[in-house]
């Protein structure tokens, strides 16, 4: 077995260890703004700190959890929260960016809903708008994928649970995401640059994981929340207390749309 399969089938026991869950049914990861959801979605179960849990330690950046929640949602379903996200420019390794949702995975989540904080290129969909992903481009130049493994990414998000998520909120625009590697936000010529290859959405995160998630076979929504207007498209520059901003001011409403989405899957 690969050794990074082997390690998330450790991490999931310590997981059901700690938390007293044999299995959990839909994995959330919850980008910038959307951590409130988890008090809405159902009782709390568990909470571990995410250094107690082999593959992650308690390093987590501003705006992100450094635990994993695990929830029972009232039709029933284990639901876990991936707190801790890891992202490439942290770890400068795509296996390690992988390691939650294999985790996941490997504790029996056959669902799981990605959600960021983004950068739009339409100013028409600024700020506090939330979209709903239907595809991506990953522009990190790398994969989380080791040999020859080839996996379809045709409906890498899920047409059922983007039909969901239309019927909670049916004014829910549509978005392809481009993620960067970051740290440094995007240039006014790479934002072009990812407007003209379809994107109008722009970050440093989501695709990574979406990949590793499709490797398990497992079905994926994605859910965006714009905190800014791209570089070049506001005219202003750029900072990371505009994406905690903008996600505390959204917190409420889009922690409600996706509880409920969570609810209905």
């Amino acid at each position: 077995m690969d050794t990074a399969f082997e390690l998330a089938s450790e991490s999931a026991a310590q997981l059901a260890s700690a938390t007293g869950v044999e299995r959990h049914d839909i994995a959330l990861v919850l980008g910038s703004g959307w951590g409130g959801a988890a008090d809405l979605i159902g009782e709390v179960v568990a909470t571990v700190p995410t250094d107690q849990i082999s593959g992650f330690d308690t390093h987590a950046v501003a705006g992100h959890s450094a635990e994993f929640r695990s929830l029972l949602s009232p039709n029933g379903k284990h639901v876990l929260v991936l707190g801790a996200r890891q992202h490439y420019y942290q770890t400068l390794d795509a296996v390690r960016v992988a390691h939650a949702v294999r985790m996941a995975a490997a504790a029996g989540c056959t669902q799981l809903v990605l959600t960021n904080g983004c950068g739009s290129t339409r100013p028409e969909v600024g700020p506090g708008s939330v979209v709903l992903l239907e595809d991506h481009l990953n522009l990190t130049g790398v994969t989380p994928l080791r040999g020859a493994t080839f996996v379809d990414m045709t409906n890498v998000y899920s047409p059922r649970l983007r039909e969901l998520a239309r019927q909670i909120d049916d004014t829910l625009p549509d978005g392809i995401y481009a993620q960067f590697t970051g740290p440094q936000y995007e240039t006014r010529a790479e934002v072009r640059m990812a407007a003209t290859l379809g994107a109008n959405l722009v970050g440093m995160s989501t695709a990574l994981e979406a990949i590793a998630a499709r490797e398990r076979g497992m079905e994926i929504l994605g859910l965006s929340l714009v905190t800014n207007l791209a570089a070049g498209m506001g005219g202003e520059e750029l900072n990371h207390q505009e994406v905690l901003d903008a996600g505390r001011d959204a917190g409420p409403r889009i922690s409600a749309l996706l509880a409920e989405i969570v609810k209905g899957m």
